[in-house]
Parts: structure tokens; C-alpha cells; sequence
């Protein structure tokens, strides 16, 4: 999941392994139209659908401090980066783990006249089957435990009752708070089975690995916006800049914050440090703005959107990928 706000060839070392079972981690979908008209097909806009009810979490599920009355505290790290020890990396592999596997679930769900309603259902009990606390739910007072953003929407956006329609796109954030830390992953699919790639959700895909790939301890964080911009240009996608990756620990969004396009930051990387990447690519401007829900984020111009996420860890040789498929 992004923060919310607006914040300030393979390297030695890169776990980088993706079993083709996976729904999330191989080709995904399109509709039977090509590539170029598909990405620019006419589409009824995404409007707002009735919601079901707020889910509960059973009140023995360890729960971050927001969970109740929505109120995010004072981070206590500030500015400041977490290098986290062996004890604190098992903790954040077992979240980012559960994360992935969930993520892996709500993707095999996505399936023309299911809603995201009914998705975001099969999320949260699974999260809550894991003895896990869904991270979205009650952030910020986000009402759901999963985010699904359809087609126009570039994230944030809220499951509800429509239903999903042959070649919609969609995006899953999922993400949990196990034994007292998060993990958070997302991933995008196109509803249907028609076993051809679709070159703007590839691209999107792309741009992530490319921005992972030049992580390794004395690398600056700059260069993954750069990697990530580069490859949104080479398909002739625009990259989104208001929205970041995250440094990730006992809090769900801390510093680093990763921007997802050419900057200047100055942030050397460090081992032991934990982050996401999660790019967010359109076929279009990369303006966006908010609907009158204060979460869902969509293009300025109507234009498809896209994202993946993992959350990675940097080793003293290189990187890991915490959100991969086991």
C-alpha cells in the first residue's frame, strides 16, 4: 500500500525466483484484442458502488495502533531508516510472506461478475485465519481490508459491489501486521483468460524488477526511479510521482520513501534496510486526484493505470525480494 501522502542485468546477491504457478508472479491476462487496442479501448468510467459493512477482526489478533480509532500516532522514528536485525528480518519475512500468499489468493478470485466486495472478503478471513491483522482496515479510516483499483483507478480504491467485467484491469494491495509488523504487496491482473500479455501491465511489471535490480548496499535510491522511468518511457507510459514506496517496519509507512521516477534524493542504501517498490504506470498523464472518498486515486484523463509492489530487503551482497511466491 502507498503512502498516502505526498512525502518527501541482475546485480550479485538478487534473490530473484518465481515459480510459474503463481497467478501474480507470471503473464498476466488481456482481452483477446491486441495490445495497442486494448490499452486504448473505450471504457464506461468507474464510479462508486454501495460497500458492505466494516469486516471485525476477532479481539485476540495483535493489532497496530491505528486499529481502533483509525488515528495514526506520531511515528517514533521520524526521519530516520531502520536497519533491522535477524530477529526483526525473520519477523518482516514472515509478514511479507503471508502478504504474498494472500495477494497470490485474491488474484486467482478475479474472475468476470465476482465483486471486489466478495474478494475483499476472501481476504480478510484469510488474513484473520493467519491470526494476522488486515493493515488497511481502519488506516487512516479506510474502511476496507483489501485495496482494488479497477481500469482508471491508479490505487487506494475501495472494494465494493460491482462486478468485475471481462478485461477489466485490477489492481490488489494487500497487506498484513503479523507479530507486530507489516508486510505489503501488490500486484495487477487483467479479468479473463485469454493467455495473452497485455504490454502496459508487462511494462509495469518490468519497471519494478528494473528498479530492483539496482538495489545493493552503497547504491542510492535515486537509481530506482530512474530504472523505473526509464522503462515507463520505453513503452511510452507516464509513471505516476505522487504517490511512493515505503520503508516498512512495526509501522506501516516510514522512511525511506521511494519515488517512482528521475530525482535527486541522496539516500545511500544500507544492509539491513526494508523497503517497497511499487511503481504505478499509465497509458496517459500521470495526474491524478482524489474522489470525494478521500482514498480512491484515479487518472486525471481517464487514461488505464497499473501497479506492482514488493517489499525488499537489502542483504550485504546484494537484495532480497521478501514477496515472493514461496
Amino acid at each position: 500500500m502507498s503512502i498516502k501522502t505526498l512525502w518527501r542485468g541482475l546485480r550479485p546477491g538478487l534473490r530473484y525466483i518465481e515459480p510459474s504457478s503463481s497467478l501474480c508472479s507470471t503473464a498476466f491476462f488481456s482481452t483477446n484484442a491486441t495490445d495497442e487496442t486494448f490499452w486504448h479501448v473505450k471504457r464506461t468510467p468507474i464510479i462508486a458502488y454501495p460497500q458492505s459493512a466494516t469486516k471485525k477482526v476477532p479481539s485476540h489478533i495483535v493489532r497496530p495502533p491505528y486499529a481502533d480509532s483509525g488515528i495514526l500516532p506520531v511515528s517514533r522514528y521520524g526521519d530516520d531508516i531502520v536497519l533491522h536485525d535477524k530477529v526483526s528480518l525473520k519477523r518482516m519475512t514472515d509478514a511479507a510472506r503471508l502478504a504474498r500468499s494472500v495477494l497470490d489468493l485474491a488474484c486467482s478470485l478475479a474472475k468476470p461478475g465476482v465483486t471486489t466486495d466478495e474478494i475483499d472478503t476472501a481476504v480478510h478471513e484469510a488474513i484473520v485465519e493467519a491470526n494476522a491483522y488486515p493493515s488497511p482496515l481502519n488506516y487512516c479510516w479506510f474502511p476496507k481490508s483489501l485495496c482494488s483499483s479497477v481500469n482508471e483507478v491508479i490505487c487506494h480504491g475501495i472494494p465494493d459491489y460491482r462486478p468485475l467485467q471481462f478485461g477489466d484491469i485490477v489492481s490488489f494491495d494487500v497487506s498484513c501486521f503479523l507479530n507486530g509488523v507489516h508486510g505489503d504487496n501488490c500486484a495487477t491482473v487483467i479479468v479473463g483468460d485469454s493467455q495473452e500479455k497485455d504490454e502496459g501491465v508487462q511494462a509495469a511489471r518490468e519497471s519494478l524488477y528494473a528498479g530492483i535490480e539496482t538495489c545493493k548496499p552503497g547504491s542510492c535510491l535515486s537509481s530506482v526511479g530512474s530504472a523505473i522511468q526509464d522503462v515507463a518511457e520505453s513503452y511510452g507510459l507516464s509513471s505516476v510521482e505522487k504517490y511512493r514506496g515505503h520503508g516498512i517496519a512495526d509501522e506501516f509507512h516510514i522512511a525511506p520513501y521511494v519515488k517512482h521516477y528521475r530525482n535527486t534524493d541522496k539516500v545511500v542504501l544500507k544492509p539491513g534496510m526494508i523497503f517497497t517498490i511499487e511503481p504505478m504506470l499509465t497509458n496517459g498523464a500521470s495526474t491524478c486526484y482524489e474522489w470525494d472518498d478521500d482514498w480512491t486515486v484515479a487518472t486525471a484523463d481517464g487514461s488505464l493505470a497499473a501497479q506492482f509492489e514488493h517489499t525488499i530487503h537489502i542483504t550485504e551482497n546484494g537484495v532480497e525480494i521478501l514477496t515472493l511466491p514461496e
